[in-house]
């Protein structure tokens, strides 16, 4: 049975737009790898889409006056026509909020529930008398036990960063009413990941431990403190209802019901063929790419509940990445310190391979990175620019300059044209080796070195003194470089998918799969001229 990849991005959340950190951290690693993989022929299905639930959304909508509906409605839609504009190649990209998820995560649930898998607790939370409602963690405001500031929330300070729980915060006031809220007794239903600690442990330790370092230790940090059983459902008026009699007013928790967006998504898009990849003996490998924040949700979570339920394959690779900080500063959508997508694409409409190229460049894959408009105008004007759109600009200019754009099919016997393919083949290798190993940073710098490859062939062979001397050895010289501008028109499109597109059409390039790159005599169109750069230098600032 031919195996097939099914690639997940994790969801962003739908109360506010898309920053670099989100594409960096995992949509762009997620939509190299997915297209690569189409590339080599293999069946694949890239899955995202929009997180919808949850209190901040509901804390969002509040204070706008609207509905969560509509500011869903409205983030969901522009985080879409983005990652468009951007690229992205999802089989489907999906909400969280539609008919479809909320009947798979409820029939998940009961699963659960009617295996005798979740645990029903009783406990008390904090109650707001004067608006008749039980206050998630985020409703909750007061000072912090530790450095005193008065606005903490009741999970976490956003001053001074640490952990909370509602009962530490002193002088605790409702959200909702300002007012003094009491402690009242609720029923909730929490998964036992206690009661999987073993399993988790020697699954990830026996059959994961060449997962990438950062992900690895984060989960053996949290094994080593001991799982904890978890509340899968809470108060509140926004989300998948708790589909059980007399729950009125109680949802699942949004981080049980949007990992199995993964689910309902395949669902949305195939029907019930989705059971064909998501089968336990479907041969089909999970792959979940996000950023740090996630890891134990994808690592431990997601795979226990999986387990708990049955029938569902389990993650092969769980590829997490650190986060991209901004100007030596942490990204916050609060501050607004970020560089939203949007705002990106509408200032800069023809540089969305510029922008996918820096940020490939400065991926965070093994610790924090830092994006910087000067090194952002640096690489396009001395990388995609001066090496490898200077390659492609000298290469056709010379052939349009010599012979009219003209090409005639002559395949050279010379060692330094074999040798220069040899060494465009071997990178292209590479480029494959570190995909596969999940090293998108160095399979980027593969493709920029096949065009140094070809900017320093041209230096060598020197065609604009050739054509002086030998017109049949010229054409030998830039039928070598269009050949090696059409490998790079093939390994660039994981990362560069317009450029390629735009190398593509200038060669009429008929096939672009990646077993093709290593031919060298790959077919192009017989007349050849120069259309357009490929990129433009930065001479302002951005």
């Amino acid at each position: 049975m031919k195996r097939k990849t099914l690639i997940t991005a994790a969801l962003p959340y739908a109360n506010g737009e898309l920053h670099i950190g989100h594409i960096a951290g995992n949509i762009l690693p997620a939509d190299i790898y997915a297209r690569y993989k189409r590339k080599k022929g293999e069946e694949v299905i890239f899955i995202c889409g929009s997180d919808e639930h949850g209190v901040p959304i509901s804390i969002s909508a509040r204070k706008k006056g609207v509905s969560p509906q509509e500011i869903i409605d409205e983030y969901h839609n522009i985080n879409k026509k983005s990652l468009e504009r951007l690229g992205m190649s999802f089989d489907i990209f999906s909400r969280t909020s539609s008919p479809l998820h909320k009947e798979c995560a409820s029939d998940f649930f009961m699963t659960l529930y009617k295996k005798g898998e979740l645990i029903e607790k009783e406990t008390e939370q904090y109650y707001d008398e004067k608006e008749k409602q039980f206050l998630a963690d985020r409703y909750i405001r007061g000072e912090c036990p530790k450095c005193g500031y008065s606005d903490a929330y009741g999970d976490q300070c956003e001053k001074c960063g640490i952990t909370l729980a509602p009962n530490e915060l002193i002088n605790p006031r409702s959200f909702l009413s300002g007012e003094k809220p009491v402690k009242k007794k609720t029923k909730h239903w929490y998964l036992p990941l206690s009661k999987y600690q073993e399993w988790v442990e020697k699954w990830i330790t026996e059959e994961h431990s060449d997962w990438k370092d950062n992900v690895y230790e984060q989960c053996k940090s949290w094994l080593k403190e001991g799982l904890q059983d978890r509340a899968i459902t809470r108060d509140l008026d926004w989300g998948v209802p708790v589909p059980i009699d007399n729950t009125e007013g109680k949802v699942l928790y949004v981080w049980f019901d949007a990992p199995i967006g993964y689910i309902s998504f395949t669902k949305e898009l195939l029907g019930e063929k989705y059971k064909d990849w998501w089968g336990e003996n479907t041969n089909t490998r999970l792959i979940h790419f996000l950023g740090k924040d996630n890891i134990v949700f994808h690592c431990i979570i997601f795979p226990i509940m999986l387990k708990a339920h049955g029938g569902f394959i389990l993650p092969d690779v769980v590829c997490g990445n650190e986060f991209m900080n901004l100007e030596g500063q942490k990204i916050s959508k609060s501050r607004e310190h970020a560089i939203w997508i949007k705002d990106f694409l509408e200032k800069h409409p023809d540089k969305q391979d510029v922008l996918r190229y820096v940020l490939c460049a400065n991926m965070p894959e093994n610790k924090d990175s830092n994006f910087t408009w000067e090194d952002f105008i640096s690489r396009n004007n001395n990388e995609l620019v001066a090496t490898l759109g200077n390659f492609v600009n000298r290469s056709i200019s010379m052939l349009e300059q010599y012979f009219n754009g003209e090409m005639d099919e002559i395949v050279s016997s010379k060692n330094e044209d074999i040798k220069a393919l040899e060494d465009v083949n071997n990178a292209i290798r590479d480029i494959e080796m570190n995909i596969e190993k999940f090293s998108f940073k160095d399979a980027l710098k593969g493709v920029m070195d096949i065009a140094k490859i070809g900017n320093k062939y041209i230096d060598d062979t020197k065609p604009w003194k050739e054509v002086k001397i030998d017109e049949n050895r010229t054409k030998e010289i830039l039928n070598t470089c269009i050949q090696i501008i059409a490998k790079l028109g093939i390994v660039s499109e994981p990362f560069l998918p317009f450029t390629a597109e735009k190398i593509k059409n200038m060669l009429e390039l008929k096939d672009t799969s990646w077993e093709h790159s290593f031919e060298n005599n790959i077919v192009v169109r017989k007349k050849i001229l120069k259309k357009s750069l490929l990129f433009e230098k930065i001479n302002y600032q951005t």
